[in-house]
């Protein structure tokens, strides 16, 4: 994954925002995420993310995370997130 990121957190408010995602984004654990531009998919977490250090454009330094979302659907299709796009994470219940 790149170095770079579209947005970086330095706030320790901001920063714990993201983390707070991360116990509900497990790996293989099926979830609804909803965007703060309000679109939704459906998914299988392939990873668990990780909030970790980026660069923005101007060089300065700080943190997000990225996301890798197998689409339920099409599970061959996969969406990779900005942690600091998700604005809600919904676990599936199981398919029997």
């Amino acid at each position: 994954m790149s170095r770079i990121a579209p947005r970086i957190h330095t706030n320790p408010a901001d920063i714990a925002e993201l983390e707070a995602l991360l116990p509900q984004l497990k790996g293989q654990t099926q979830v609804e995420v909803t965007l703060k531009d309000g679109r939704r998919l459906l998914g299988t977490v392939a990873v668990q993310p990780t909030v970790q250090q980026y660069r923005n454009a101007e060089e300065n330094e700080g943190s997000n995370g990225q996301l890798r979302l197998d689409d339920l659907d099409a599970p061959v299709q996969q969406h990779v997130l900005w942690l600091d796009e998700i604005s809600t994470v919904r676990q599936l219940p199981p398919v029997e």
